[in-house]
């Protein structure tokens, strides 16, 4: 019996061409990885140096381990102000934007969920908000602050954490994705009030989302310079990218700095390891929604 074979369409069982085989993908994202990882490599084998060795010897040949000792260094320089420093960055974008997601989700889920006059023409003017880049608002949030009082305060960086027109985007993508009308109307014929509603009924089933949303604010917040530089002058109130960059451009007169700065780094990704770690099971149900939607 011959095998019958149409034209243009593969046979059962036919090679893929060697662009799109296995071994390639897993190539090409093998190359990536490495080329994510070699910086972070680094990093690490340079924390375990002393001053000597770092730079005595090749950027990822170990020396005589040190990594203790600079921690330690790392801690207690200037009265351990970078322990102070990493506080301030934990309350900033941590607490700050753990508020921020929950006011993005709040409004999004608003947006999704009620009926109200010019409500499409709004959400344009919140997303075009999303056009705008952050570095260009620095100046006039600086403005406000200080006509407020704020500069030179926590508040100066926590408050326009909590304005997110891209959270408020996605959040309202993931409440259209998680949370049924119907349910919501179930919810209010059994008596519960719009922010018992919210509470008991959409804010769980958004979660995957909320979380989701999280760890994007709190990615790009967590590296957040340019904001900090602008409203802060006491270093008691600095966030760790802030003092590490102090730190970076003061090695340049005094070597010591270069290894706090070294060992810092490598002490300013561990929150955002732990996030990830911890956050991932909802951060990949979360991406799936977004990608369905």
């Amino acid at each position: 019996m011959k095998t019958q074979t149409g034209t243009g369409v593969p046979r059962h069982g036919a090679r893929s061409g060697p662009w799109t085989s296995k071994a390639v993908v897993n190539g090409v994202l093998a190359v990536f990885s490495l080329y994510t990882l070699m910086p972070l490599t680094w990093l690490f084998v340079a924390a375990t140096k002393d001053h000597g060795d770092l730079v005595g010897t090749g950027g990822f040949t170990f020396a005589d381990f040190n990594l203790l000792d600079n921690l330690g260094d790392l801690f207690r320089h200037d009265d351990g102000v970078y322990g102070r420093w990493l506080f301030n960055s934990v309350l900033y974008f941590g607490l700050g934007c753990l508020a921020s997601t929950f006011v993005s989700t709040a409004v999004g889920y608003a947006f999704d969920k009620y009926d109200f006059r010019h409500k499409e023409k709004v959400f344009g003017v919140v997303l075009l908000g999303v056009l705008v880049p952050s570095a260009v608002l620095v100046l006039p949030q600086y403005l406000l602050a200080s006509k407020a009082g704020l500069d030179n305060t926590y508040g100066a960086v926590l408050v326009p954490l909590l304005v997110n027109p891209f959270g408020v985007y996605l959040a309202r993508v993931f409440s259209e994705g998680h949370v049924p009308d119907e349910v919501v109307e179930a919810a209010r014929m059994d008596g519960a009030g719009e922010g018992r509603v919210f509470r008991s009924v959409g804010l769980p089933m958004i979660a995957p989302g909320f979380v989701t949303l999280f760890l994007f604010t709190f990615t790009s917040s967590w590296n957040n310079f340019v904001l900090p530089l602008y409203m802060l002058s006491d270093d008691k109130l600095y966030p760790v990218t802030l003092g590490l960059a102090i730190w970076s451009k003061s090695s340049q007169q005094n070597p010591e700095f270069y290894m706090l700065t070294i060992s810092g780094a490598l002490v300013s990704i561990l929150p955002l390891i732990i996030a990830f770690v911890c956050l991932q099971r909802f951060w990949r149900s979360g991406l799936t929604t977004g990608a369905v939607k």
